[in-house]
């Protein structure tokens, strides 16, 4: 049995800081073969730099994935280009630096591929997502070229998000999708064995606005005060979803919601 824990969307130096800590003692504690974790948001909020990348790879972390913020620091171009365990979104097109998938390989021999792709729906134009995930798995097939296969799609609309995880359904371990931050509660292991939640929610601090100081980012709505966001710095919660995969054929047994520290119900310690 294989075991996956994907953390959602790391939210500035807080909740960086808590992943680091905790990533050692997750892998053992849960007997993780694999921990990927998103970093889109690490440096501030926003973006991630290779210095932060580095530090969470060191830390224990397996592969980093990202979305739309990916690019907001430019020293992170170069960088995706000189390594494979930091991905963008495959659909971004090949003009982008880096690439969109990625095969490791644990001390054991298992073997995962990461997806990561990018939705459409209230998101910046790219390529079309389910026709790149039909692209990437004609040529990456569950149980042939790895082990096991996830996805992180980063997207707005639950819609689009639920949709994904039906046309993958079968043809990956998990579909996991990520930016809005909040966790949702359909976590579920889909009809033809692939392990499904909407969004894994953010790893930061939730007495906040999706990790944005609360007092700014209620003025915007309001628009009663206005003002630079910024990241809350309370204690984070790490939010994300851990998985169960069958050795035979690389689907989910089982998947369950992982959240732990901060002002969240924990579900695991």
């Amino acid at each position: 049995m294989m075991r996956l824990l994907f953390l959602g969307d790391i939210v500035g130096r807080t909740a960086r800081n808590a992943v680091m800590s905790e990533a050692g003692s997750l892998r053992s504690e849960l007997e993780l073969d694999f921990l990927i974790v998103n970093c889109e948001n690490a440096a501030g909020g926003f973006g991630v730099t290779p210095a932060i990348c580095d530090d969470l790879l060191a830390a224990g972390v397996d592969v980093l994935t990202t979305g739309n913020h990916v690019w907001d620091k430019g020293e992170i171009s170069p960088y995706l280009d000189r390594t494979d365990k930091v991905i963008r979104p495959a659909n971004m097109g090949n003009a982008f630096p880096g690439v969109g998938m990625v095969r490791v390989e644990n001390a054991a021999g298992k073997s995962l591929i990461v997806i990561n792709l990018i939705a459409t729906l209230f998101m910046a134009d790219n390529d079309n997502p389910f026709l790149m995930a039909d692209k990437i798995l004609a040529k990456c097939k569950l149980g042939t070229s790895a082990d096991a296969i996830m996805v992180d799609f980063h997207g707005e609309a639950t819609s689009e998000k639920t949709a994904m995880g039906h046309h993958l359904d079968g043809r990956v371990s998990m579909v996991v999708g990520t930016h809005t931050h909040v966790p949702t509660a359909d976590h579920r292991v889909l009809p033809g064995g692939t392990a499904f939640q909407t969004d894994a929610g953010m790893c930061g601090d939730y007495n906040s606005v999706i990790g944005m100081d609360a007092k700014v980012a209620t003025g915007r709505f309001s628009k009663q005060a206005s003002g630079r966001l910024s990241v809350a710095l309370g204690e984070a919660s790490l939010c994300g979803l851990l998985v169960e995969l069958d050795d035979a054929t690389g689907l989910a047994i089982s998947v369950e919601p992982f959240r732990r520290g901060g002002m969240l119900s924990a579900t695991h310690g």
